[in-house]
C-alpha cells in the first residue's frame, strides 16, 4: 500500500492509526481555535497522529435556511492560524472550482465532498493542484466503483489519495456502514479512512437538517479500527445538541478519551497480526 506523507506523520501501508477530528463547521474563530486545541493536547499525549478538520462553507446543506459557515476568507485565515498555532495540518472540504486555488495555499488536505466525487472534471482540478486530495466516497456508489475516482486523480499526476467511508443510502433518510467496503478499498492501494460520525448521519432526517444517531458512531469506530484501516474521522463539538451544523452525528469532546484509548488499543492489535 502507497504512504501518505502529511508533515511529519504517515497514513497507510500499516503505520499507526490517524485521526481526523474537528467540528463538523466553523462556528466562530475562538470556538473552533478551542476544539483544536483540546484535540491537539489530547493526541500529543495519546501518541496519536492529528489531523484537524473544519469546513468553511457547507454548501450542501437540506436548507437555504441552514447555517453555513463564516466563508472561504475568514475560514481560511482560521484554519491558517490554527495550523500555525499548533503545529497539525489542516483539512477542508471544497465545493466550487473557484475557491480550490485559494484553499490550496493553506489546507494540507483537500477534501472532495461526497456529492461531488464522480464530478469528472471537479475531481480531476483538485487533483491537479492539491498536494493530497481526500475522497469522500459517495453514499451512492459501491465500494469498488472508487477505483474510477483513483483512476482519475492518477491521469492528473496526483498520487497522493485517501478515502474515506461515509456510510450507504439505505433507504430513504438512512445510511448503513457496510464494513466490507474497507479491505474491498484498501486492495486498490491507497490509505482508507472511516469517518464514523457521519456514517450515522441521517440525511434530512429532521425535515430541513440532517438528524443521527451519535451514540452508535463509537461502535462503528471501533470496528472498522478492527478491519485494520489507516484513519478514523470524527466531528467533534463541545456541546453537539447546540452545534450549528451535524450536531446529532457529532461526538461530545469529553467522550474522546476513553475512545481513542480503545481505537488506539485495536489498531495495535490488528497491525501486529498481519492478514
Amino acid at each position: 500500500m502507497r504512504q501518505i506523507a502529511v508533515g511529519d506523520m504517515v497514513i497507510g501501508g500499516g503505520a499507526p492509526l490517524v485521526l481526523i477530528a474537528g467540528p463538523c463547521v466553523i462556528e466562530d474563530g475562538v470556538k473552533t481555535e478551542n476544539i483544536a486545541r483540546y484535540l491537539k493536547d489530547l493526541a500529543s499525549e495519546l501518541k496519536i497522529p492529528l489531523i484537524f478538520k473544519a469546513s468553511y462553507d457547507k454548501a450542501n446543506r437540506s436548507s437555504i435556511h441552514s447555517f453555513r459557515g463564516p466563508g472561504i476568507r475568514e475560514g481560511l485565515d482560521i484554519l491558517r492560524g490554527i495550523k500555525e498555532k499548533f503545529s497539525v495540518p489542516v483539512l477542508s472540504d471544497v465545493h466550487r472550482f473557484e475557491e480550490i486555488e485559494d484553499a490550496s495555499k493553506v489546507l494540507d488536505i483537500i477534501q472532495i465532498p461526497a456529492f461531488l466525487c464522480r464530478q469528472t472534471d471537479f475531481v480531476m482540478e483538485i487533483a491537479r493542484v492539491a498536494g493530497i486530495v481526500n475522497v469522500k466516497k459517495g453514499q451512492f456508489i459501491a465500494p469498488w466503483d472508487v477505483l474510477n475516482i483513483i483512476d482519475k486523480i492518477v491521469s492528473s499526476g496526483n498520487k497522493n489519495i485517501l478515502i474515506t467511508e461515509r456510510g450507504t443510502c439505505f433507504g430513504y433518510n438512512n445510511l448503513v456502514a457496510d464494513m466490507r467496503s474497507l479491505p474491498i478499498m484498501r486492495e486498490m492501494g491507497y490509505p482508507v479512512v472511516f469517518d464514523a460520525t457521519h456514517s450515522v448521519q441521517l440525511p434530512g432526517g429532521a425535515g430541513d437538517s440532517s438528524g443521527g444517531n451519535r451514540e452508535m458512531a463509537v461502535y462503528l469506530a471501533r470496528a472498522a479500527v478492527a478491519t485494520g484501516v489507516d484513519g478514523v474521522f470524527l466531528e467533534v463539538h463541545p456541546d453537539p445538541e447546540c452545534a450549528r451544523c451535524d450536531g446529532p452525528n457529532s461526538l461530545y469532546l469529553d467522550s474522546l478519551p476513553n475512545l481513542l484509548e480503545m481505537l488506539k488499543t485495536i489498531d495495535g492489535i490488528v497491525k501486529t497480526v498481519k492478514d
